[in-house]
C-alpha cells in the first residue's frame, strides 16, 4: 500500500501507512521484506527533504543480512542523498566503489546509473573532464538499453553541463530529456527539465513552455489529489468493512463458543452421571465381594492360626510330655506328679487353644514355669544347663514377649531332642538398659549355615523373634554344635 501511494507522489501518505507495519518487524523472518521496508521509508523522506532520516533507513538496509545487490543499493541510494545534501566528495566515492563491483559490471542499469553519478559529482565538483567521460560511458550503455527513463537522466544531466558554455548543445538536451520523460509520463522529471528549458528560453518559447509547466502543474495536483482522496476513501471503506466482518466474525465465534460449552456442559453432565452410576455398581459388588473374601479370610486366618498354636505350642507340649513320661521313672511320685501336671496343662490349653497368651505361662510364677519346661528336657543322656534367668525383672516385660521366649526355648529344645543328639545344652540370659539376649548353645550334630533352611522349628523361632521387633543370629556347622543368639527389646 505504502509503495502504491510512493507512485503517486503521495509521500507523506505512504510514510503513515508503512510505519504502521513497523512494529511488526520483529516478527519477520525474511530479512528482503525489512530491507523494502527500509528502503520505502528512505525514499519517502528523500523526496520530502528529511535527508537524515533518509539516510537512517538506508544504514539499516545496509545492516542487514541480505543479498549483495541489495546492499549495493543500499550504498547507492546514500550517495544519491549525499549528492542532494551537496556532499559531492563523500558521494563520488562510493560511487567510485560501486563501479568496481562485479554485480554492479553485470548490471548494465546499475552501471549506467553509477557512472552517470560520478559524472554530476565530478561536475559539481569542477572536474569537467571526468565529468564529461563519465556521462559519455553512462550514455553509451544506456543507448544500447533504450530504456526512456535513464536516457532522460542523461540527457538532463549532458544539459545541465553545457548550460553554460554551450546554451545552443544544452538546449538540445533539454528537449531531448523532455521528450524522453514525457513518453514515459513521469511527471516530477518533466517539470524539473521545464524548469530548465524555461530558464534558458525567451519570447515565444519561454511563454509556451511557461504555459505547459503550469497546466501541468494543475493537472499534477488535481490528479494527485484524487488519488489521495480516492485512496483515503477506499482505505476508509476497507477499513469499515474490515471492522463489520470482524464485528460479525465475532459475534458468530461467540455463538459458537456458547453452543460449544452448553454441549460439552451436556457431555460433562452425561459422563459424570455415567461414572456415578458405574462408581456405585463397581462400589456395590466390589463392598459384597469384598464381604464375602474378608468372612473367607477370616475363616481361613482363624483356621490357620489354630492350626499353628496346634502345631507350635500344643505339638511342643505333648512332645515335651512324651519326651519326660519316656525318660524319667514315672513309679517316683514327684515324676508322676509332674506328668499329671503337665497333662492337665494341655488340656487346659485345648480348651481355649485361641488365646494368644497362656495364663499359666505368663503367670507370676513365669521363671518356675519356665524352669520347669526347660529342666523337662533333661535326661539321662542330655543335661541342659540354665543361667542368670533370675537377674531379669520378668514382670516389667509384657505378657506377649513372655510367651515368645518361652515358645521360643521350648522350639530349640524340643529341635534339639529331635535332631541333633545333643550331651550338653546351655541357655544364657542376660539383661542390657533396653534390651534382653538369650544366647543357645548345644554340643550337637550342628547344621551347614550354607544349606540351611528355616522350616518348621527355626521357621518358628525366627517369626517370633521377628514378631516382637527382636534379632536372631545363628552359628554352626556340621559336627561342631549349633549357637543361636536371640535379643529383643524391654519395651
Amino acid at each position: 500500500m505504502a509503495e502504491i501511494q510512493q507512485d503517486h507522489a503521495d509521500y507523506a501518505g505512504s510514510e503513515n501507512t508503512i510505519k504502521e507495519g513497523l512494529p511488526h518487524l520483529k516478527h519477520v523472518k525474511k530479512q528482503s521484506q525489512i530491507w523494502s521496508t527500509y528502503v520505502i521509508l528512505s525514499i519517502n523522506y528523500l523526496n520530502t527533504y528529511d535527508y537524515k532520516n533518509a539516510l537512517m533507513y538506508n544504514q539499516k538496509a545496509l545492516r542487514l543480512k541480505t543479498e549483495e545487490w541489495r546492499k549495493l543499493a543500499a550504498k547507492n541510494n546514500i550517495a544519491v542523498i549525499l549528492m542532494e545534501e551537496k556532499k559531492y566528495y563523500e558521494a563520488l566515492q562510493i560511487f567510485l566503489s560501486l563501479v568496481t563491483k562485479k554485480e554492479v559490471a553485470d548490471n548494465d542499469e546499475f552501471q549506467g546509473k553509477a557512472l552517470d553519478n560520478i559524472g554530476f559529482c565530478y561536475f559539481k565538483i569542477n572536474d569537467l573532464e571526468e565529468a564529461l567521460s563519465y556521462f559519455k560511458k553512462s550514455l553509451s550503455i544506456r543507448q544500447k538499453q533504450n530504456n526512456s527513463f535513464d536516457l532522460g537522466k542523461s540527457y538532463q544531466h549532458f544539459a545541465k553541463f553545457y548550460e553554460e558554455s554551450n546554451p545552443v548543445l544544452a538546449k538540445k538536451y533539454m528537449l531531448l530529456s523532455y521528450e524522453k520523460f514525457s513518453r514515459i509520463n513521469i511527471i516530477d522529471e518533466r517539470l524539473s527539465t521545464l524548469k530548465l528549458i524555461i530558464k534558458n528560453s525567451s519570447d515565444r518559447e519561454l511563454k509556451k513552455y511557461s504555459i505547459i509547466y503550469v497546466n501541468l502543474i494543475d493537472s499534477v495536483f488535481e490528479a494527485r489529489q484524487k488519488a489521495k482522496n480516492q485512496y483515503a476513501k477506499i482505505k476508509y471503506d476497507s477499513k469499515k468493512e474490515k471492522n463489520e466482518n470482524l464485528r460479525l466474525k465475532t459475534h458468530k465465534v461467540e455463538n459458537e463458543t456458547q453452543l460449544e460449552r452448553q454441549r460439552n456442559r451436556n457431555i460433562i453432565s452425561y459422563i459424570i452421571i455415567a461414572f456415578c452410576l458405574s462408581l456405585v455398581t463397581v462400589l456395590y459388588f466390589y463392598l459384597t465381594s469384598k464381604g464375602n473374601k474378608d468372612k473367607i479370610k477370616a475363616s481361613y486366618q482363624s483356621e490357620t492360626r489354630i492350626a499353628k498354636k496346634l502345631h507350635d505350642e500344643l505339638a511342643n507340649d505333648i512332645y515335651h510330655t512324651m519326651a519326660f513320661a519316656e525318660n524319667k521313672n514315672l513309679s517316683i511320685a514327684e515324676n508322676k506328679e509332674q506328668l499329671l501336671n503337665n497333662l492337665e496343662a494341655i488340656y487346659s490349653r485345648t480348651q481355649d487353644i485361641s488365646k494368644e497368651n497362656n495364663p499359666t505361662i505368663t503367670s507370676e510364677n513365669y521363671v518356675l514355669n519356665l524352669k520347669k519346661m526347660i529342666a523337662g528336657f533333661n535326661t539321662p543322656s542330655t543335661n541342659v544347663l540354665l543361667n542368670d534367668i533370675e537377674t531379669i525383672d520378668w514382670d516389667e516385660i509384657q505378657k506377649t514377649k513372655k510367651t515368645t521366649v518361652y515358645r521360643i526355648v521350648q522350639e530349640l529344645l524340643v529341635n534339639m531332642n529331635k535332631h541333633s543328639a545333643a550331651t550338653l545344652v546351655t541357655i544364657n540370659f542376660k539383661k542390657t538398659d533396653k534390651t534382653v539376649m538369650i544366647s543357645y548353645t548345644d554340643n550337637g550334630k550342628g547344621i551347614d549355615l550354607n544349606t540351611i533352611q528355616f522350616k518348621n522349628g527355626l521357621y518358628n523361632v525366627e517369626s517370633r523373634i521377628l514378631a516382637i521387633k527382636g534379632e536372631i543370629h545363628i552359628d554352626s556347622a556340621t559336627e561342631k554344635g549349633f549357637k543361636v543368639v536371640l535379643k529383643f527389646p524391654l519395651r
